[in-house]
């Protein structure tokens, strides 16, 4: 990939975490108490978490980095480890997704393939 389509690619990553329901306040005390400090790290774009509507005691969380750069400082970071802290909290291991995204589309996509149908 050449240097100027590299400043183009998006880095998201997606951490399913499923909590024992039993820690379910204690996990979620641990992600709210991260996304201050996070979405105040250096390229840092977003910092989410969500909680899932079908089982109160898994959680997404959801976030958006600059470059890979920044994420990779992220992942060697104390507020990270404090996430991987969480797995005697947990009743599966923590699930990582690192997406590279190189294109993404908006409603305008939508609206075109919908005038198509």
């Amino acid at each position: 990939m050449s240097e100027a389509s590299k400043d183009n690619v998006m880095i998201m990553v997606r951490i399913i975490i499923n909590a024992l329901p039993e820690k379910q306040k204690e996990v979620l005390q641990t992600l709210l108490s991260l996304v201050d400090s996070l979405t105040k790290e250096k390229g840092c774009l977003s910092y989410s978490i969500f909680a899932d509507i079908e089982d109160e005691n898994v959680f997404n969380a959801i976030s958006e980095w600059q470059t890979r750069h920044h994420l990779d400082r992220h992942l060697q970071s104390d507020r990270f480890s404090v996430l991987i802290g969480t797995k005697s909290l947990l009743c599966k291991p923590l699930k990582i997704q690192i997406l590279t995204v190189a294109h993404a589309e908006g409603i305008e996509a939508v609206n075109l393939v919908r005038k198509g149908s």
